[in-house]
């Protein structure tokens, strides 16, 4: 990180349900959130006395999508990175703050449970440079976007990209890449075949949306990943 540029991580696990290997968030936020300040030295902070301050809302799988899934919530968090920028000669802190909603489902391996698929929402705010709107996300390509979930498992390896399709992700067509990659099941030393599905970004009211899954290919999971990412609905920040 960039001098004068802090990381703070306030989660919110609000899962009821713990198996044996189940992991946190996965870190996410702190990726899209440095992103996120690119170009903020072009803000219209040069006034106010506190910081300026961006929030996003919280994008999550509706419940009766969930139930047919089989995936289960395993938190959602808020994380915040702050950087001070410079404008007009005079200093403001300028602060960002992501959501993401994680879903996970367990495989039986050796006796015990581990969460071997993931299914993520991002959520980011936009953000106003002059008077227009940047995706911010949108500065993270897919190879990227993939990246980001694949720090959920051990020695990945051999990442290719495959087919790509397009699904309803909050009321926009998405496209979606599938990736496949060589990787371990954290905890279990067992090798397997992953697939991906990266989504793009899409907009929502003040906030821009970006759905991720990962998962051993002989899940076969592909269906219930396309019926999460059309279950997404997307509760705005009310303090904004």
């Amino acid at each position: 990180m960039k001098s004068g540029e802090t990381f703070d991580s306030a989660d919110e696990n609000r899962s009821t349900t713990d198996a044996t290997t189940r992991r946190g968030a996965f870190g996410l936020a702190g990726a899209v959130g440095i992103a996120s300040l690119a170009g903020c030295t072009a803000l219209d902070v040069a006034t106010g006395d506190g910081p300026a301050e961006f929030a996003a809302g919280t994008a999550t799988v509706r419940d009766t999508t969930l139930s047919e899934s089989g995936y289960e919530l395993n938190e959602v968090s808020d994380e915040v990175i702050s950087r001070e920028v410079e404008v007009g000669g005079q200093t403001r802190e300028v602060r960002v703050t992501n959501t993401v909603a994680e879903y996970d489902k367990a495989v039986e391996l050796f006796g015990e449970r581990y969460q071997a698929a993931v299914f993520a929402a991002v959520t980011t705010p936009q953000i106003e440079v002059l008077g227009r709107a940047l995706n911010p996300i949108a500065e993270l390509g897919t190879r990227e976007r993939a990246d980001l979930i694949l720090s959920r498992y051990e020695g990945v390896g051999d990442l290719e990209r495959g087919s790509e399709y397009s699904t309803a992700v909050l009321g926009s067509d998405a496209e979606v890449v599938v990736y496949t990659a060589d990787g371990e099941i954290e905890g279990t030393g067992a090798s397997t075949e992953l697939e991906l599905h990266i989504g793009e970004p899409v907009g929502v009211e003040d906030d821009f949306v970006l759905p991720l899954a990962a998962y051993p290919a002989a899940f076969s999971d592909g269906e219930n990943v396309r019926r999460m990412m059309n279950g997404l609905e997307h509760e705005p920040n009310e303090e904004n």
